[in-house]
């Protein structure tokens, strides 16, 4: 897998255009549904990333892309959760997270909010 560009609104897998934040479990990349997060939005400002929603578990790492400015907010019940099932999490701005995973960290997957 290889990350070819990054901007506000927009990242590029492999050659394809993702204009919505993506997940990465085991190689492949699928849209991240936020809508199980949004209840938390009002505490937040923002939709955080949750528990709610359907994480890639599946691996020792998971890196958490937090935008182009790092504004996405993260529940500390991820932190938790990913404690408990003794996975890495690694929380940074999208592009600092895609230079991680250009790294290509065996056993990692990951969340990329692509917006703020």
């Amino acid at each position: 897998m290889h990350f070819d560009t990054f901007s506000f609104g927009s990242i590029q897998i492999d050659g394809k255009t993702y204009e919505k934040d993506v997940v990465i479990d085991r190689g492949e990349i699928r849209r991240r549904k936020k809508g199980p997060s949004k209840k938390f939005r009002e505490d937040f400002g923002h939709t955080p990333l949750s528990i709610e929603e359907k994480l890639p578990w599946n691996c020792r790492q998971l890196v958490i892309g937090t935008g182009a400015y790092g504004n996405l907010p993260v529940m500390e019940e991820v932190a938790r959760e990913a404690e408990r099932r003794r996975i890495r999490v690694l929380r940074m701005p999208t592009l600092k997270a895609i230079e991680v995973l250009n790294e290509n960290p065996k056993n990692t997957n990951a969340v990329l909010h692509v917006t703020c």
